[in-house]
């Protein structure tokens, strides 16, 4: 188990929050809690371990929910949607030799304003090869 010290942990905080004597933390919950991606940033780990304390019987913290944490394989077959994104527009922009407006351009196809694709371009960084963006 690890004690809980420093004043600034986020589980002290919310146990004197919630009016809890959270003491100490189970060492397989702190190492969940390390390893685990958090994709949903720190407002998702703290809204885990808000629940885990309402629920908490005693003074040592465990989780109340299973996390499930991806293995590092598994992890690196997951697509974000800006890079699922980025190889749609890719393909469309590659069938249609790059041209962006028109009919049967690559907005058209899309379903999007020629305006709408050429900013999801530049975010995403897509450069028709052979140019040189502008900086």
């Amino acid at each position: 188990m690890h004690n809980i010290s420093g004043g600034r942990s986020v589980i002290e905080r919310y146990s004197r929050k919630l009016g809890k004597q959270i003491t100490s933390i189970r060492k397989e919950a702190m190492k969940v809690l390390q390893d685990y991606s958090w994709p949903g940033n720190l407002r998702e780990l703290e809204s885990i371990i808000e629940r885990s304390i309402v629920l908490c019987s005693g003074p040592v913290f465990q989780l109340a929910d299973k996390l499930q944490i991806l293995s590092s394989s598994l992890s690196s077959d997951v697509r974000t949607l800006e890079e699922t994104d980025r190889k749609q527009i890719l393909k469309i922009l590659s069938e249609t030799g790059w041209r962006i407006n028109g009919k049967n351009g690559a907005a058209e196809i899309l379903g999007l304003h020629q305006s709408t694709l050429r900013a999801k371009m530049h975010k995403l960084g897509i450069v028709r090869p052979g140019l040189i963006e502008p900086d």
